[in-house]
């Protein structure tokens, strides 16, 4: 139950962040974190969202981390967007990892 209680802490962290970046062009209810267990992206977006947020976000609030198999779960989820792997452990820094080809367009803007 606790380490649920960590990965959704991490998932809400995230939403709220999205939020307050784009608090000019989205909604509160544009970008909701997904229910622990419920299959698919752990950042759920509108619409309205999407076309703001190429991006799916797998989070990862874990001690021990599986990277492989959590960029695996990321890449499964992302339906044809960028996928997003956002994972911390206690008292650590959050940190994403995407694809180099994407993180080099991202710089080279």
């Amino acid at each position: 139950r606790s380490a649920k209680n960590k990965g959704k802490r991490l998932q809400n962290s995230v939403r709220d962040v999205l939020l307050e970046t784009f608090k000019e062009d989205l909604e509160p209810d544009d970008i909701k974190s997904a229910i622990m267990g419920e299959t698919g992206e752990d950042i759920k977006l509108s619409p309205a969202a999407k076309r703001k947020i190429p991006y799916s976000f797998e989070c990862k609030n874990q001690e021990r981390l599986n990277l492989w198999s959590s960029l695996e779960q990321a890449e499964e989820n992302s339906s044809k967007r960028t996928p997003v792997l956002v994972f911390k452990r206690n008292r650590s820094k959050v940190y994403a990892t995407i694809e180099l080809s994407k993180f080099i367009k991202l710089i080279g803007k």
